[in-house]
């Protein structure tokens, strides 16, 4: 539910620009206080020992954070050249989940703290998070002090874990395949995504599965990545892959896809079926780690004329050779890494940045005894190079001469079209209108318009032209144009425009960022849309495309007009009437049917609600969060495999019945005569009395609304005699035992 809201909030967002200020655990300008309490001495020991071996978690009594106290929490060491046994200060990994499944912090379970080795201004890490973020779906980071058994071992990094929440905030599912893409093993088996065959255990070593299955959709990526390159975009986000690629090179992060080891990042599938790369540890970014795979480590010189496109000529890489081979790819990879250093580098923001987050920090450096820097060499942390363990340069002696380098580089000084004035051509759209977007080109060859209804979804290409046929006013007039219709409640979109040289994005951001247009869409009146048939106990009965029996609501359209459902709600409790969100594009035929699965499995394919619902008795109901309530139901107790409808189909009284969804409402009940507890029902109709011939030892009578009714019962040898005097005319059910269920009709 929540990442359901979450979405619902985006969506009514007026602009395109996600990079919010953060908040809470993970603000930039705060350091959070960790203390971590073991019930023995020797702790340190005992998470050695672990990380040595099984790398299992220590039993931590206690872990408080800004002053919050949970129990029994799980504690490991974490980290591979940042780990050393020798080290009084280590990277910890705690999981609040350890033993008590249901214990977070403002929501994360999996606290992952970073020990500032290599790193003598102790903001690499936070640094290039806060740029990274501005670009594509990356771990919020700050700082940490962090004690144990009341000592404090000192100033830490504190890095939003990738896991199962990050998932779902960003890509709107959890359960999805996910790879960390880290070697399991020594031994160059690298996470360099190369075809090596369908075999999947040539592939274990390199990648850690972190869902539940998933070796053959990596196995299909890296086949497609190798042999069937041009069908890349259906199982690869691209442009995320291209914002990857272009934050390495420019940050000289080669503790990465691009550097020696091709590791530190996750690959999460969404539900277009999409690998998306997300970046992981940033504590060696800025150049610190200097070994690219292709020779000797580089000297600071190498690195600040470390080429654009390292490795596009080495099959090894082959995320880098195959997507910069494209003409069309690198242009757009060039634009990316033009804007990362227009943004950060050329006008010196990252200096800002940095200034700020020492100065945040500067009394903790202080007070951390076990720094592995000394507090001169942390003043100096952006303009001194330091030797030791390895040479770590100051940051702004990198990227400032870096910057000018890559500014000077023949990729960078071809010129892109002029783009501007990107806009539709009706401000105020409805929904179902066909609009146009346009554009002011020059120099261009070729224009193209993203564009999507929804956060979740990918955005769908189509050419923009100058021709005068595309809303675009004159031919050849410099405006391009082309055609969206406008369904769903918004319009995000984003420009892209090259020539044969260079390419540039509207906004410089996209497909991080977009512009957005707010589509009005008409109100629905009570009666439009009813609630039409649902099944609250399905256990055998109807699948939904995962193949689950689930709970299920049907709905149908009573109109002649096909009907938007953008900005109606499903519930099942009228406290909270904005449980679940229909997406904005979703609509019902004139006269059609909508199944949505009640069964809290959201990103399943096909609607799934937020929520199930209870076979003993409950509400549905459908409307606008501030209303109209389109139609509502409150029920009693279900039957397994029968259903609830609404007979006649669309406007009668709700009937139990056997099932039709996404169909017209027959209101039968099937009974299978010949099965053992097959039902003989006279008179039927009956008026004051009636018996029931069955082998079942009881028999049961529910109204039409599938309530129990308590009846005057007497037995004999061959079934049971039903007293009725006291109930009205009209439809009841007989179910024998817990098998079949036939109809009676009262009628006097």
């Amino acid at each position: 539910m929540r990442h359901r809201l979450l979405i619902a909030l985006l969506l009514i967002l007026s602009g395109s620009r996600l990079q919010a200020q953060v908040t809470g655990f993970y603000a930039l300008d705060t350091i959070q206080e960790i203390s971590l309490t073991f019930s023995f001495s020797n702790w340190d020991y005992r998470l050695d020992t672990s990380k040595q071996g099984a790398q299992g978690y220590v039993l931590a009594t206690q872990c408080t954070i800004n002053g919050v106290v949970f129990d029994s929490v799980g504690v490991k060491y974490k980290g591979n050249s940042s780990y050393n046994q020798n080290n009084v200060k280590n990277p910890f990994h705690i999981k609040l989940d350890y033993v008590k499944g249901n214990q977070d912090y403002e929501g994360h379970q999996d606290i992952k703290l970073g020990n500032g080795f290599k790193d003598p201004s102790m903001i690499r890490e936070v640094l290039g998070y806060r740029i990274l973020r501005q670009y594509m779906h990356a771990s919020r980071s700050n700082f940490a002090n962090v004690r144990v058994n009341g000592t404090l071992l000192g100033l830490y990094s504190n890095s939003e874990d990738v896991g199962k929440e990050f998932s779902g905030d960003h890509f709107y599912s959890t359960g999805n395949t996910f790879f960390k893409c880290n070697p399991t093993y020594s031994g160059g088996n690298h996470p360099d995504l190369v075809y090596y065959g369908t075999d999947s255990t040539l592939y274990y070593a390199k990648y850690e599965l972190q869902s539940n299955s998933g070796w053959g959709e990596l196995i299909d990526l890296c086949d497609t990545l190798k042999n069937f390159t041009p069908a890349i975009e259906e199982i690869l986000d691209v442009d995320r892959a291209l914002w990857m690629l272009a934050f390495d090179n420019v940050t000289v992060n080669l503790d990465s896809y691009i550097g020696a080891i091709q590791q530190n990042y996750y690959l999460y599938r969404d539900n277009n079926g999409r690998f998306n790369p997300v970046v992981w540890d940033l504590n060696e970014c800025f150049g610190t780690f200097s070994n690219t795979g292709t020779g000797q480590p580089l000297s600071l010189q190498s690195e600040i004329n470390m080429s654009p496109t390292l490795h596009i000529g080495d099959a090894n890489w082959p995320l880098v050779v195959k997507l910069l081979s494209n003409p069309r790819y690198k242009r757009m990879y060039i634009a990316h890494m033009r804007t990362l250093l227009d943004e950060n580098f050329a006008n010196n923001q990252y200096e800002t940045w940095a200034a700020g987050l020492q100065a945040t920090i500067d009394a903790a450096v202080q007070a951390d005894g076990n720094k592995f820097y000394t507090y001169t060499q942390f003043l100096g942390g952006m303009t001194q190079n330091v030797t030791g363990m390895g040479t770590t340069p100051g940051i702004s002696n990198l990227m400032d001469p870096r910057n000018t380098y890559l500014q000077a580089h023949a990729d960078f000084q071809l010129v892109p079209p002029g783009l501007s004035n990107v806009q539709p051509t009706n401000a105020s759209p409805a929904y179902g209108d066909t609009i146009h977007i346009t554009a002011s080109v020059t120099n261009g060859t070729y224009v193209r318009l993203g564009y999507r209804y929804l956060l979740p979804d990918r955005f769908t290409y189509t050419q923009m032209f100058d021709d005068g046929a595309h809303g675009d006013g004159n031919a050849s007039d410099g405006v391009y144009g082309a055609e969206v219709i406008c369904n769903g409640g918004l319009v995000q979109y984003y420009v892209y425009a090259e020539n044969n040289n260079a390419g540039v994005f509207s906004p410089a951001r996209a497909e991080h960022e977009f512009h957005s247009l707010s589509v009005s869409t008409p109100v629905l009146n009570p009666g439009d849309v009813v609630l039409n048939e649902f099944m609250a106990a399905n256990t055998s009965t109807v699948t939904d495309p995962s193949g689950d029996y689930s709970d299920w609501l049907e709905l149908h359209n009573t109109s002649t007009a096909t009907m938007s459902l953008n900005g109606l709600y499903l519930s099942d409790n009228p406290l909270n009437p904005i449980k679940w969100a229909f997406p904005s594009t979703t609509t019902i035929p004139a006269g059609g049917y909508l199944m949505v699965w009640l069964d809290e499995d959201e990103f399943q394919p096909g609607l799934h609600a937020n929520f199930k619902l209870s076979a003993a008795g409950e509400s549905i109901m459908i409307g606008y969060a501030n209303g109209p309530v389109l139609d509502s139901l409150t029920f009693g107790p279900q039957t397994a495999n029968i259903s609830l409808q609404r007979c006649p189909n669309g406007s009668g009284p709700w009937t139990a019945a056997s099932a039709s969804p996404n169909a017209f409402n027959t209101c039968t009940v099937g009974i299978q005569d010949g099965s053992p507890l097959a039902l003989r029902i006279y008179p039927n109709p009956a008026q004051t009395q009636v018996r029931v011939e069955t082998v079942a030892k009881q028999v049961r009578v529910f109204n039409g609304m599938m309530q129990e009714l308590q009846l005057n019962t007497s037995v004999d040898a061959g079934g049971f005699l039903l007293d009725l005097s006291g109930l009205p005319q009209g439809i009841y059910f007989v179910q024998a035992g817990k098998g079949e269920v036939a109809r009676l009709v009262i009628a006097r």
